[in-house]
């Protein structure tokens, strides 16, 4: 069976789509959310297409680097950004890894959040993609993991504006 190449999940959070995009705009906020994600340290001139950060990743005792760049930036609507190199204190391996998008609708209530991942590994073959992938997440393929970790992001991200609108 081919692997799944793109996940998504959404949360509707209380607030409206101006106050989360800048939050999700600011890469340094990431790790305040993610289970996986650190932080970051941006590059080049903020918020906007072209932007350059390095995002700090741990998955159990495992840490690592990510340069990405954002590839949208379309406020209040829409964060991109593209993973294109990693590395162990430095990212210095060029190699597609994978593209994360946030997408914010206004609601009656607030805002719908939908986080995607999209895995940028098109050209690896299916048998060494599944090899690698449950290798690096303890068995599972990285849309799995991927799919579970958006949750917790966004069920985390909805937490904290939620609680700071109190």
């Amino acid at each position: 069976m081919p692997r799944t190449m793109t996940v998504s999940e959404s949360i509707d959070i209380s607030a409206p789509p101006e106050q989360i995009y800048a939050l999700i705009s600011d890469p340094t906020q990431t790790g305040n959310w993610s289970p996986e994600n650190t932080g970051a340290r941006v590059t080049s001139a903020p918020h906007s297409a072209g932007m350059v950060f390095h995002g700090t990743n741990r998955r159990g005792p495992f840490r690592w680097v990510t340069e990405c760049v954002v590839t949208g930036a379309d406020a209040p609507t829409r964060f991109r950004f593209q993973v294109r190199k990693w590395g162990v204190g430095k990212p210095f391996l060029t190699v597609p890894v994978a593209t994360w998008e946030y997408q914010l609708a206004p609601t009656p209530h607030g805002t719908r959040v939908t986080e995607t991942w999209i895995d940028d590994r098109s050209a690896w073959p299916d048998s060494v993609s599944a090899v690698v992938d449950r290798l690096l997440t303890g068995g599972r393929t990285f849309a799995e993991f991927n799919r579970r970790n958006i949750a917790v992001t966004l069920k985390n991200l909805k937490a904290a504006v939620e609680a700071d609108r109190r």
